[in-house]
């Protein structure tokens, strides 16, 4: 199976090599049809702490490395 691999905002980079990713998606309600936007935090690792809170980056799914780590940054 391929992993997936989303883009977002930076929202986060007190942790050592550690920034907290916020993905937005936009979908259509099935009964309202109205679009609505959702977005979901997600702890990526970031090995270099490259990444400051604001800049746009691409994660990709990863074997867990820690507790609530199962992404990583890819060079964006």
């Amino acid at each position: 199976m391929p992993k997936r691999i989303l883009s977002g905002t930076v929202t986060s980079d007190a942790n050592a090599q550690t920034v907290t990713v916020s993905v937005e998606r936009r979908f259509t309600h099935p009964v309202l049809k109205k679009t609505i936007r959702k977005s979901k935090k997600y702890r990526a690792h970031d090995e270099k702490n490259a990444y400051k809170v604001g800049d746009a980056v691409r994660i990709i799914e990863c074997a867990p490395r820690s507790k609530t780590k199962r992404w990583e940054v890819l060079e964006a």
